[in-house]
């Protein structure tokens, strides 16, 4: 049997919206419970497997359900992740991930919130009948203390899966110690048996930006991490880091944005099967503003260039790479629709098209995805009136 994914969503909000009690405004707990529970689903997971077919993650009255598309538009019934609701983080930021293993494992993490504010778990689940069914969720930070552990992001190679979140229990650390610390930290778990187990939560990094997405990418054999991290002066610029080797924090941009509080505006990172890496961010530095774009190429890296409308708000950019191509796509707000446009280089990120508008919605929208399909480019966009579009970049 199969149903309209954006029927599900869009109905789900309607829902949402008339089952919201009020709450006092001084009851912070209670009106950041009563936020997470009724926002609108609009943040979707989603994934091609090798034989090019869609897999979709979204929340709907507090579970997270999976469902799978032959042709982007129709997808089968879904499947429940967690049986017994939770209050999922599925917003901006904050949202679940799906990812597959060439073994057609099928593996998804989110994040629940807890009662006090600006708190949650990081939950892991997997399936390994082809998403007929899923294991029972388990929580990955092995610390449960009532803190930050949010932002999850999910890389998948073969048996090795691994989990990195933004983590408070350093920070949680200082303050009993009557000691200042910046920022939060972030921490992994790494499975070798596809999800079966997971070893110890792991540092690699302290002093990210608390609420900024970090971005996942496997280059040359290894996991690398692009995050926006919490410099020297409270300057919140990007940085690189392997997360299985302790090596020193690579400085990625240098932008010098001094800003007290986080933007909630994380980055994106590709890696190209030549070895180099692509990444792009938002800033409002003292150097420079807006949206940027670079590559390395493990020696250096190359001038940062401007895209996107500051005058539309432009912002929330990821960038892909399949093959020599590199797509970069971004939202935009021009005061009526929010619009995805799009720029591509054919080799490498040396030349690039003209940005171009690629979509068009006048409701509520969520981020853009740019996801690999068989090696061509795809632009998945929720909104709130069209639904799950999926867009063929490669043309």
């Amino acid at each position: 049997m199969r149903v309209w994914l954006s029927l599900l969503l869009l109905g789900l909000a309607g829902l949402a919206g008339a089952q919201a009690e009020p709450v006092p405004k001084h009851d912070m707990a209670a009106k950041w419970l009563t936020r997470q529970a009724v926002a609108r689903p609009l943040a979707v997971a989603a994934s091609f497997d090798a034989k090019g077919r869609l897999w979709a993650a979204w929340v709907e009255s507090g579970q997270l359900r999976v469902a799978q598309s032959d042709d982007g538009r129709h997808f089968t019934w879904p499947v429940l992740v967690n049986p017994v609701p939770e209050t999922i983080a599925a917003e901006g930021e904050s949202r679940p991930q799906i990812a597959l293993g060439d073994d057609g494992t099928l593996h998804v993490v989110w994040s629940i919130a807890l009662a006090k504010p600006y708190t949650g778990h990081i939950r892991y689940s997997r399936s390994t009948d082809g998403g007929r069914s899923f294991s029972p969720p388990i929580t990955l930070n092995d610390d449960q203390a009532e803190i930050s552990h949010r932002f999850p992001a999910l890389l998948v190679d073969g048996k090795h899966v691994f989990i990195a979140w933004l983590d408070a229990r350093d920070r949680q650390a200082a303050q009993v110690a009557g000691e200042k610390f910046a920022g939060a930290s972030l921490y992994f778990a790494e499975s070798k048996d596809g999800g079966a187990s997971f070893g110890a939560n792991r540092r690699f990094a302290q002093h990210s930006c608390e609420c900024c997405r970090l971005a996942l990418a496997w280059h040359q054999a290894r996991p690398l991490a692009f995050w926006r991290h919490v410099f020297d002066g409270n300057v919140r610029d990007f940085a690189l880091a392997q997360l299985t080797e302790p090596t020193a924090i690579q400085r990625a941009s240098d932008d010098a944005w001094r800003i007290e509080g986080c933007p909630h505006h994380g980055g994106s990172l590709a890696a190209d099967k030549w070895g180099g890496l692509h990444m792009v961010w938002f800033t409002q530095g003292q150097t420079r503003q807006g949206l940027f774009y670079r590559a390395y190429d493990g020696k250096r890296f190359s001038a940062p260039i401007k895209f996107g409308n500051d005058a539309a708000q432009a912002g929330h950019p990821v960038v892909l790479a399949t093959g020599d191509r590199i797509t970069v796509a971004w939202l935009e707000f021009d005061g009526k629709a929010n619009r995805v446009w799009l720029m591509q280089s054919k080799d490498r990120g040396r030349r690039w098209s003209k940005p171009r508008m690629v979509a068009s919605s006048e409701g509520a929208a969520d981020y853009p995805i740019l996801l690999d399909r068989k090696g061509k480019p795809r632009l998945v966009w929720h909104t709130e009136h069209e639904g799950l579009t999926v867009q063929d970049l490669a043309k």
